[in-house]
């Protein structure tokens, strides 16, 4: 009997111990999430995984990334990342809810073709298209604090820290950050590197159309790199300016609240090589 009440003893001393763990790490997130309020991160998890896949892969980091503040980030790279990755961004709370189930939805859908295709042919069988329905908020969690890994628990922390960023951080520092740090190609992090390598300009001079052309690459960054000029990227970007013109709803709720001002613009756009890279060049 003793020695049954040890193991329960013991039992619920691991309990409390695994218990006051989580809690000072949920507070060592909120310590560095506030401290955002005041210092700009200098790196991300994301980030730091990605220097060592580049380490142990090419036995060398190229890496460009440099910090701007809110006021030297164009406009127009704002409102065509919100209307390309998060019309909502202005009014949610972090979470859209109901995008997260229609992204389950479909990703359900993608997983009964592949299972279908694979049956009928087992050595072709192809991976499903998984999409995802976070919010800038929680894109910016996932990639500040937490792993690449997909398991409920990580998916679980993602929603505490976004919960938290949306509290402790109003939604223009949100984005400053996630402009400043996301990743926009091979080692390219942040708005002025893409800027620059994509360009040849500063972040702070992106027409709507490159701006619009760079929040197309954000759902791949590696792949859209090596077709910037893909007829989908540049149908895609028009689209997202059209989005952004002044009969936009969720984008002028945005610039109503964010002092992001709208006008309508009409553009052409032609590649040019220059350098290392395509820019695009407005006409």
């Amino acid at each position: 009997m003793k020695s049954g009440l040890g193991w329960a003893a013991q039992l619920w001393r691991l309990l409390a111990l695994l218990l006051l763990s989580a809690v000072v790490l949920q507070l060592v997130f909120a310590l560095r999430i506030g401290l955002m309020t005041l210092v700009d991160p200098q790196s991300t998890a994301f980030q730091r995984s990605e220097a060592w896949r580049l380490l142990t892969e090419q036995g060398r980091i190229l890496w460009s990334q440099d910090w701007v503040a809110d006021d030297r980030l164009s406009n127009h790279l704002k409102r065509a990342v919100i209307a390309s990755e998060d019309a909502g961004f202005a009014d949610h709370s972090g979470v859209e809810w109901d995008a997260i189930e229609k992204a389950w939805e479909r990703n359900q859908r993608a997983e009964e073709r592949a299972a279908r295709a694979a049956r009928r042919q087992p050595e072709r069988a192809p991976q499903p298209k998984i999409v995802g329905g976070s919010t800038i908020t929680q894109q910016l969690a996932k990639n500040l604090l937490l792993s690449g890994e997909r398991t409920v628990l990580r998916k679980a922390q993602e929603l505490v820290l976004t919960l938290m960023l949306e509290t402790l951080l109003d939604k223009p520092r949100i984005l400053e950050i996630y402009l400043n740090n996301v990743e926009w190609g091979e080692g390219v992090f942040g708005a002025q590197a893409a800027a620059r390598h994509y360009f040849r300009v500063d972040a702070a001079r992106l027409s709507p159309l490159q701006a619009a052309r760079l929040a197309v690459m954000l759902p791949a960054p590696k792949r859209f790199e090596k077709r910037p000029g893909s007829a989908y990227v540049a149908g895609r970007a028009a689209t997202i300016v059209a989005r952004t013109d002044p009969g936009s709803e969720p984008v002028m709720t945005l610039s109503a609240k964010h002092g992001v001002l709208v006008r309508s613009y009409h553009v052409r756009a032609k590649f040019r090589p220059m350098g290392n890279g395509p820019v695009v060049a407005m006409a």
